[in-house]
């Protein structure tokens, strides 16, 4: 039986990827912001373990402790957004998102690296398509996310001797909770049909997951079917 330690499982992809796995016996580590986030979690994933760090905090992450001994997978899912052109980005906003999208998982990887070596597990990072290129408003997030794309490459290249596998995953919009907050920043109308299920993102994940160990998917991109059509 895996053991998976996911961030971000409280909604969207976090929450689909975490389902997919406990619906086939394995076993979830859910990383909650709050002992209030943590005991949802614990309702909503019966026999799931729950540890308490806010990602906004890496003084909280650093001290992070009760991590499981082997982990077969480390899933990077939680991030935050905020929208603004250079000119006008409010420098909370600006380190909430370096935090929560880069600091965080940084801190974290690191903090499992023995268990993830114990197990020769893999650690996903679910990126974005703005981590590949970024557009106007878009220099807070894409930054973050460029960042995250470099930790997964050297990453990979320092881990590879110890059996584990890092891959990056790049979907294009979601439909997800942030996904409407998004659209709300744009001043565009929402409509969740047009863009990936989560559940589709949560299965390329899975696929990742289970690669024969004799291989290795360092990168993957989603993208919508349907090519995205700007509405007001």
């Amino acid at each position: 039986m895996a053991t998976h330690l996911v961030t971000g499982a409280g909604s969207g992809i976090g929450t689909a990827v975490s389902s997919a796995l406990q619906a086939r016996g394995d076993d979830l580590v859910l990383l909650a912001r709050s002992e209030e986030r943590a005991a949802e979690l614990a309702g909503r994933f019966p026999g799931a373990r729950t540890i308490v760090a806010d990602l906004a905090d890496p003084d909280a992450v650093d001290r992070i402790d009760g991590l499981p001994d082997r982990l077969d997978s480390l899933l990077h899912v939680a991030g935050i957004v905020e929208l603004a052109p250079v000119a006008d980005l409010d420098t909370r906003h600006l380190r909430e998102q370096l935090d929560v999208n880069l600091v965080a998982p940084t801190l974290l990887t690191r903090a499992c690296l023995p268990a993830l070596r114990a197990a020769q597990g893999i650690v996903v990072f679910v990126n974005s398509s703005a981590g590949l290129s970024a557009g106007a408003a878009w220099a807070a997030y894409a930054a973050s996310k460029f960042g995250l794309r470099a930790l997964a490459d050297a990453l990979r290249a320092e881990e590879m001797g110890n059996g584990v596998r890092v891959t990056t995953v790049f979907p294009s919009r979601t439909a997800t909770p942030m996904q409407e907050k998004v659209h709300e920043q744009e001043g565009k109308t929402y409509d969740s049909s047009l863009w990936i299920s989560p559940e589709t993102v949560a299965a390329t994940m899975l696929h990742v997951l289970d690669v024969p160990r004799d291989a290795t998917i360092p990168e993957v991109s989603v993208r919508p079917l349907v090519p995205w059509v700007p509405r007001s």
